[in-house]
């Protein structure tokens, strides 16, 4: 089955107030109205002064000076030199005043920043980077390897104990000279697990004339020299290596494309805890400057008799919840905007004017289809794998490290000898080595036998382990893709019930205004809306989160119907 992607527009009500700038603009000029100026107590004057001036937070320093200067024109024309005190002061005080970048992104803008720009990618590329030259060192194992030795030169003044012919040993003074140079070519057998190798060498000793002899030069040649190296029934490192390598370096190819896809939903997740505190900051501001016209109609009422002492209290202790409402909510701002500042590697005084997302997709996405895209990119796969040939190595280690070894050495060559360099490569003769190396253990008493025993019993451990695994990643492929529709129906259920409850509770405070209800009635309305705002937020979150988590899963894009793999 092919993967359905259609748009679905979610309802643009609540996005209108969103953490935009315009709103933001429109809620700091309601702030400094010279009619709600003149109507508030002094107690909720300062309050409201002190919202305003931490409106910067969010909003440009354009809008923030703009608004000041509107507010010094109300209070000068009001001749208040106290309020205009605490104005200039909250003004020039507030570390708030200062040079801010702000950044407007949406969902796919921040996680594409956290894929390729931020620490963690970073560190993945870095680790990417470090295990492709290993891979490339280990190709390099698997070529000739070409060498150049020399000692030039090896002087040797000195007095040193010779052993005479009769067998007696007497000090003689020696003054001598050795250069020698050599290129090798070797080459290793990765079927056998042996080595040839081919060289060429030039030997000179010079010995200076002192009292006992009148000083000579000699040559020795060595033209050419074939040889190899092969050790019998010993386990062969650089075979298993060729079957392991390539594997591994794939897996670690695949791991850098998860850790981007981890990065991104890292992100994401930062994204909706800083977009809810956002909002949750405009809605607790909104709910502050409505406790505050409360508490001002109803100290008119009460003055009148129309309410009791009792109900004035409770508004009162509403503006107080209102208030330190607000105060948390600043704080969960300030915070969720570090954190996710942190997280994209931003430098700097940076402000994040997040876009909440526009649509919700409606992604048919088949559990099959899926589980393939998994297989498919998943470095668990390789790594399954990988680790079944390690324990099937590690047997072969076990075997072949405790019994019979044979090693066996061959090399033959023409070499000359001359007092001569010209004449050193002249009537050249044979030169052959040969050498029969056997190991043969007579009594270890059991150890080599625990040794592949507990090898073998390892090798059936890791299968098991592998088996489990795999069925454990195809259920949380399975379960996720099950999830997504449930996820994607939970917000289309809280996006309905946010709008009944915002509907009643604008219907419920007119009510209020006109006296119709009493305030009991008002706060459950309030507190109702309240409560479906965060659910509809905290399920739009885990929708985006569990689409994310989905990607991870399976590195594929259902909604752009794109691998997410680089080669």
């Amino acid at each position: 089955m092919k993967t359905q992607t259609q748009s679905k527009t979610s309802s643009p009500r609540w996005r209108t107030s969103g953490a935009t700038m315009s709103h933001r603009r429109l809620e700091a000029e309601n702030l400094i109205g010279a009619r709600n100026f003149n109507r508030l107590s002094d107690r909720s004057f300062i309050a409201r002064l002190n919202q305003f001036c931490r409106f910067n937070e969010y909003v440009g320093p354009e809008v923030l000076h703009q608004g000041l200067f509107k507010f010094v024109k109300v209070l000068a024309s009001n001749g208040s030199r106290m309020f205009i005190f605490l104005f200039l002061l909250c003004y020039f005080v507030s570390p708030n005043i200062k040079a801010q970048d702000t950044y407007r992104l949406t969902l796919p803008e921040v996680t594409e920043i956290a894929r390729s720009k931020s620490p963690d990618a970073v560190l993945a590329k870095t680790r990417l980077n470090n295990n492709y030259w290993r891979f490339r060192s280990f190709q390099a194992d698997l070529r000739p390897q070409i060498q150049l030795d020399a000692t030039l030169p090896n002087l040797n003044r000195s007095i040193e104990s010779i052993t005479l012919p009769d067998g007696n040993e007497d000090f003689i003074s020696r003054s001598l000279m050795r250069n020698s140079l050599g290129v090798s070519l070797s080459q290793p057998i990765v079927a056998t697990g042996g080595q040839v190798f081919l060289s060429t060498g030039l030997r000179r000793l010079d010995i200076f004339k002192n009292d006992f002899n009148d000083g000579s030069i000699s040559y020795l040649s060595t033209p050419v020299s074939l040889g190899f190296v092969q050790p019998l029934r010993t386990f062969n490192q650089l075979k298993w290596n060729k079957k392991i390598e390539p594997i591994r370096y794939e897996e670690q190819q695949r791991s850098f494309n998860e850790e981007k896809e981890i990065a991104a939903a890292e992100s994401a997740r930062l994204f909706f805890d800083l977009l809810i505190a956002q909002l949750n900051f405009e809605a607790t501001a909104n709910n502050k400057a409505n406790a505050d016209t409360l508490y001002s109609i109803s100290q008119g009422r009460f003055g009148v008799g129309r309410i009791a002492e009792t109900d004035l209290l409770q508004i009162e202790l509403s503006v107080m919840n209102a208030n330190a409402a607000y105060a948390q909510a600043t704080l969960n701002a300030q915070t969720a905007n570090e954190a996710l500042r942190r997280f994209l590697g931003l430098t700097g005084n940076v402000i994040f004017e997040l876009v909440p997302p526009a649509d919700i997709p409606n992604v048919v996405v088949d559990e099959s289809l899926a589980m393939e895209y998994a297989n498919r990119y998943r470095s668990e796969i390789l790594a399954y794998e990988r680790r079944l040939l390690e324990a099937e190595a590690n047997v072969d280690r076990a075997v072949k490290s405790n019994g019979f070894q044979v090693d066996v050495n061959g090399q033959f060559g023409l070499s000359g000898t001359s007092q001569s360099f010209s004449n050193a490569y002249s009537d050249l003769i044979d030169q052959e080595v040969f050498s029969l190396g056997v190991s043969v253990p007579i009594a270890d008493f059991g150890k080599a036998r625990s040794r592949i025993e507990v090898a073998r019993s390892n090798r059936e451990l890791e299968q098991l382990n592998v088996t489990q695994e795999r069925i454990s990643l195809e259920r949380r492929v399975r379960l996720q893709v099950q999830q997504f529709d449930l996820l994607r129906n939970q917000v289309d259920l809280a996006d309905r019930a946010y709008e009944v409850s915002r509907r009643g509770e604008e219907i419920t405070r007119k009510r209020y205004l006109i006296g119709k209800i009493s305030v009991t009635e008002l706060n459950l309305a309030v507190s109702s809306m309240d409560s479906a705002r965060s659910q509809y937020f905290s399920a739009l979150r885990n929708f985006w989160l569990g689409y994310y988590e989905l990607r991870r899963l399976t590195l594929y894009d259902f909604i752009g119907g794109e691998a997410l793999v680089v080669e």
